[in-house]
């Protein structure tokens, strides 16, 4: 029988953290000098052969990302295990609590699990050189841990084939209107750390009322954030109430008949992290995958083939995607998700019966 892990059995120091700090709280320690990717790390790890990642990244992007990283470097196979992000939390609580160390490096899209990571010492420090030269420091670690992986909005969305633009919804209260009933599909908290983030900033910013109301709209229910765009993409149904952004941009550039819709409330932020775990079995080839991962080259493969966001300062925008200076954004606070994570879900699953 498998134990069940919250946040809040991995979690031991009850001071909660400013609002955007995931990134800032006090240097404990002097962060580790930068690094370089250099022929000796490349050797150590071609002596490893693999490496592991655990991510909540939509699989074919991920998958993507591993492919370009071993053909870059031959040698070292890519495992990549895919889940939604509280998944990813469950999983590294119960795999240290049984003493198994397969993961090396670690995603994941709910920012807060990192200071769960962090305080509770399981990550190693380790800063890539892109890191220290082009990451501003609300996308570090002080303490050289973890660094925004990937950074993106959840949007709505809808298809154009049953939506024309003139009748779309403008926000989400529009979703409330009863011609929308029975067409809407949207992810889930307790599974989805993308929708966890998202669901905490649209109730903050506009009532928990809104939830109340939707629930009663006969809404698709899924999990993952990666899966409302697909179920759009397919005319499953007609508007996506909540899904990741890059989803969105993915199916459109493949001719699939989906336009996003920035709500006019405004679009929750999601920062993910990416860190090496300290008791990483193939450590060399961790470094370098965390090198890899935050250089300029995959941040913009990201970028051009993912439609994600990128806190790397060379990466430039995609040409016809809207610049995030044009978006009215939600303000991320890691921290209250922590500290509301349960109640949140709590309050979501009375609402959303599955």
């Amino acid at each position: 029988m498998k134990t069940k892990f919250t946040r809040r059995d991995v979690l031991k120091v009850g001071t909660a953290l400013t609002a955007a700090a995931v990134f800032a709280e006090p240097i404990r320690a002097a962060a580790p000098p930068a690094e370089a990717i250099t022929p000796a790390l490349i050797e150590a790890a071609r002596k490893e052969g693999k490496v592991v990642h655990y991510t909540s990244v939509d699989l074919p992007l991920a998958e993507k990302v591993a492919k370009a990283f071993e053909a870059k470097y031959p040698g070292i196979a890519v495992r990549t295990e895919r889940t939604g992000a509280e998944r990813v939390f469950t999983r590294i609580a119960q795999e240290r609590s049984s003493n198994i160390h397969a993961c090396d490096v670690v995603q994941s899209s709910d920012a807060a699990h990192f200071v769960v990571w962090k305080r509770e010492g399981l990550l190693a420090p380790y800063v890539p050189e892109d890191v220290a030269k082009h990451y501003p420091a609300a996308h570090k670690d002080a303490d050289g841990l973890f660094a925004s992986y990937r950074v993106f909005l959840c949007v709505m969305a809808r298809n154009t084939d049953l939506v024309k633009a003139e009748d779309a919804p403008k926000g989400y209260r529009d979703l409330l209107d009863p011609k929308w009933a029975g067409k809407i599909v949207k992810a889930h908290p307790s599974y989805s750390g993308t929708i966890l983030t998202a669901t905490y900033q649209t109730a903050r910013d506009i009532g928990w009322d809104y939830f109340e109301k939707l629930a009663k709209q006969r809404i698709m229910q899924v999990q993952s954030a990666s899966d409302p765009p697909k179920k759009l993409a397919l005319g499953e149904r007609a508007i996506m109430a909540d899904g990741i952004e890059y989803g969105v941009f993915q199916a459109k550039e493949t001719g699939k008949p989906v336009d996003v819709i920035y709500p006019a409330e405004g679009s929750p932020l999601i920062i993910g992290p990416n860190g090496i775990l300290k008791s990483a079995p193939n450590p060399n080839a961790a470094r370098l995958l965390q090198n890899f991962m935050l250089s300029a080259e995959c941040q913009q493969f990201n970028v051009d083939l993912g439609g994600l966001r990128s806190a790397h300062g060379l990466i430039k925008d995609k040409p016809g995607r809207t610049p995030m200076k044009d978006i009215k954004v939600m303000k991320d606070d890691a921290a209250a998700v922590e500290k509301e994570s349960e109640q949140i879900k709590a309050r979501y699953t009375q609402y959303f019966k599955v």
